[in-house]
C-alpha cells in the first residue's frame, strides 16, 4: 500500500538531495504493520549530512506538499536531521525541516518563511527514533544501525509523556488517539516494550483494569475501521486520571 508513492517520493529525495542524502527511512504505522488510510498518516525521516541550502529545501517542500495530495487522509509527516544529530543520539533532537498538514497554510501563506523559520528541536523524535531503530524501513541510503544511535530510555519516555500529558482533557476531544496512546505508554512504564497503538490497545486488554476494558476495545475497533468512537465521559476520564498518575510516577522515579 502506497509503494508508489515511497518510491517517487525518494527518488525525490534523492534528486534534490543528493550526495548530502544519507537516507530515507519509513516508521510509524505503516512500518508497524497497523495502517489504516481511514485514521493513519505516512512517516518518514530524512538524514543528511549537512544542512540544505534554501534552495534545496524550497524544491522539496514544492514536491512535498505534491505528494501529500495523493497521501492517505491524514497526509505525510516527515522530518529532516543531520546525522549527527541521531548518532549519538541528541535529546531534544534538533531538526531541519519539518512538515505535517497542520502547516500547510503557513507554507502557502510564504514558502520561503518557512523553510527558513520551520528548524528547532523536537522531542517527539526521541519517540519516532526509538520505533525506527526497533521496526523502522529503509526506503534509501545507509543502513538504521549505522545511522542511528541507541535513544535513551528517559529521552523515550519524556518523548512518549509528552504526547499523552494532557491527556485529562483531550480523551473526550480524541478518545481513540488518547486512549490507545495511553495503552502503549503504560505497556513502556510496566513493561519496557516500545509498541504501536493498536499494539498498545492490545496490551491493554490484557494488563490493565478490566473496568476500561470496554473503552479499549471500542478504540481498537475504530482505528480498525473507519467510524468515529463514542464514549462514557466519566470512564474515559477516570482512565485518563489513573494512567496519567501511574506514568507521572514512574518519570519521578
Amino acid at each position: 500500500m502506497y509503494q508508489d508513492l515511497l518510491n517517487r517520493f525518494t527518488h525525490m529525495s534523492q534528486a534534490i538531495l543528493g550526495h548530502n542524502l544519507t537516507g530515507v527511512y519509513l516508521h510509524g504505522s505503516l512500518a508497524m504493520g497497523c495502517f489504516n488510510p481511514h485514521k493513519s498518516d505516512i512517516d518518514l525521516l530524512l538524514v543528511v549530512e549537512d544542512e540544505p541550502s534554501d534552495e534545496e529545501k524550497l524544491a522539496f517542500m514544492e514536491q512535498v506538499v505534491a505528494f501529500n495530495e495523493e497521501a492517505p487522509a491524514k497526509g505525510l509527516e516527515l522530518s529532516i536531521v543531520t546525522r549527527k544529530a541521531v548518532k549519538p543520539f541528541l535529546y531534544p533532537t534538533p531538526f531541519l525541516l519539518h512538515f505535517s498538514p497542520m502547516h500547510l497554510s503557513r507554507y502557502h501563506a510564504d514558502p520561503t518563511a518557512y523553510v527558513q523559520q520551520m528548524k528547532g528541536d523536537d522531542p517527539d523524535l526521541a519517540a519516532h527514533c526509538t520505533i525506527l531503530r526497533q521496526c523502522g524501513v529503509v526506503l534509501c541510503g545507509t543502513p538504521i544501525a549505522e545511522v542511528f544511535g541507541q535513544v535513551p530510555k528517559a529521552a523515550y519516555l519524556d518523548s512518549i509523556w509528552l504526547d499523552v500529558a494532557g491527556a485529562a482533557e483531550d480523551i473526550l476531544q480524541d478518545p481513540l488517539y488518547i486512549t490507545l496512546n495511553l495503552c502503549r505508554v503504560m505497556a513502556f512504564v510496566r513493561d519496557g516494550l516500545v509498541l504501536s497503538k493498536q499494539s498498545g490497545g492490545q496490551w491493554g486488554l490484557t494488563h490493565l483494569p478490566e473496568r476500561y476494558h470496554g473503552l479499549i476495545q471500542a478504540a481498537l475497533d475504530g482505528y480498525a475501521s473507519d467510524r468515529a468512537m463514542c464514549v462514557d465521559a466519566d470512564i474515559a476520564g477516570a482512565f485518563a486520571d489513573e494512567m496519567l498518575t501511574e506514568i507521572a510516577s514512574a518519570k519521578e522515579a
